[in-house]
């Protein structure tokens, strides 16, 4: 059974544009956490109930189901009438999963229902939703602007000249997401900072601008616009095309911005994690003119 947690995000993801990604990490694939308050549980477990009950099932389990029941929410049960006498002072938690994963991964949370005052902490259970578990899920929550290139020349390349590739520094502000639960308390923020773009060139008949592909993001800016009077720089980053695109239509030249995460908690706690990426880039097509002027 999976549940939706009682976290709140600042600001909520909006579709998956500007989604990090990481290829040596993933956000957690079972934990426990808030779910319902007393009413919102009596009414999704009473209708858990009357579902088995009318269900064709055999009727000892239909006598289990309603022992079940009334043990765990029953007058005399673990959780009296659904601790209805306790709203607004803390909530039931359980366990909730990430449907993204196999099975295997997602139930290494066993099944647990259980109280939390707000008042008091959450039990210390490494399974138990923290400032990091949040600071993770605050990663998943993580959007940044789309790679999208400046060029110049804008539109078609030229071989042998090297084109200046650039990011709008304005859009390459820190992304800051904070994940709490309301009520406890508990809290973490995660920050994302832009670090560095590598290009592609689409093709071996190129060289990039440096060398290693790797532009290095600088205050806010990545790569730099060009400027009249510098067609004898090698760009900060760019590449130059040794072979026109006339037999293959267009070169992919594609961008991969690398994002630094770090992240602090209520605690005063805090750290790193993993990079984030997001790709990005163009289609270009390349002529053959032997001299230009810019």
């Amino acid at each position: 059974m999976s549940l939706t947690p009682k976290i709140t995000f600042s600001p909520p993801a909006s579709g998956t544009e500007g989604a990090l990604t990481s290829s040596v990490w993933s956000p957690p694939a079972c934990y426990y956490a808030p779910v319902h308050t007393p009413a919102e549980a009596e009414a999704y477990w009473t209708a858990v109930h009357n579902r088995i009950i009318q269900a064709p099932f055999p009727q000892e389990d239909k006598d289990s189901a309603r022992d079940g029941h009334e043990a765990r929410f029953g007058e005399d049960g673990e959780f009296p009438d659904f601790h209805r006498d306790r709203e607004g002072e803390g909530m039931f938690w359980m366990r909730v999963m990430n449907e993204d994963y196999p099975a295997a991964d997602r139930f290494a949370c066993e099944w647990r229902l259980f109280w939390v005052d707000f008042s008091d902490p959450p039990p210390a259970d490494a399974l138990t939703v923290s400032g990091e578990t949040l600071a993770a899920l605050a990663w998943e929550q993580t959007r940044v602007p789309d790679t999208e290139l400046s060029l110049n020349p804008e539109a078609e390349q030229t071989v042998n000249l090297a084109t200046w590739v650039w990011l709008d520094g304005e859009q390459f502000a820190p992304v800051s997401v904070r994940a709490s639960l309301d009520g406890y308390g508990i809290w973490a923020r995660t920050t994302a900072r832009p670090v560095a773009m590598r290009l592609d060139a689409g093709t071996d008949d190129a060289v990039l601008h440096p060398a290693n592909g790797r532009c290095e993001v600088r205050g806010s800016a990545v790569g730099e616009p060009y400027a009249r009077g510098r067609s004898g720089e090698d760009p900060p980053c760019g590449v130059t095309y040794l072979r026109s695109t006339h037999r293959v239509g267009s070169y992919r030249l594609a961008a991969t911005v690398t994002w630094e995460v770090t992240w602090e908690d209520h605690t005063g706690a805090g750290g790193t994690l993993p990079d984030g990426i997001v790709d990005g880039g163009t289609d270009v097509t390349v002529q053959e003119v032997q001299a230009i002027v810019r």
